[in-house]
């Protein structure tokens, strides 16, 4: 972290580069979900019947791992700016001895 930049701006940016991890994260995790969810599409499909009930479950699944994803975003999102916080709290205490 800059000594130059303000602790505010230091945790914003902390922040949004955490929201940005975590939402390419949560996209590569969805794509991952539909290029399975095609593949076990291919396999199962013996009848028109059921491959509508296994549709409505494969989203069911998506939406189950997408709202996973969020939320391991938001928690990831909080933890850093926390994280951020302490240390320029830390290396100011250190400063401010390191003067004395």
């Amino acid at each position: 972290m800059d000594d130059e930049k303000p602790v505010l701006e230091q945790t914003t940016d902390a922040m949004s580069s955490a929201a940005e991890a975590t939402k390419e994260a949560a996209k590569t995790a969805a794509k991952k979900v539909r290029k399975a969810a095609k593949r076990v599409a291919k396999k199962v499909t013996p009848k028109k019947k059921a491959a509508k009930k296994s549709k409505a479950a494969k989203k069911a699944k998506k939406a189950g791992k997408k709202s996973s994803a969020k939320k391991s975003a938001k928690k990831s999102a909080k933890k850093a700016a926390k994280k951020t916080a302490k240390k320029t709290a830390k290396k100011k205490k250190k400063a401010k001895k390191s003067k004395r």
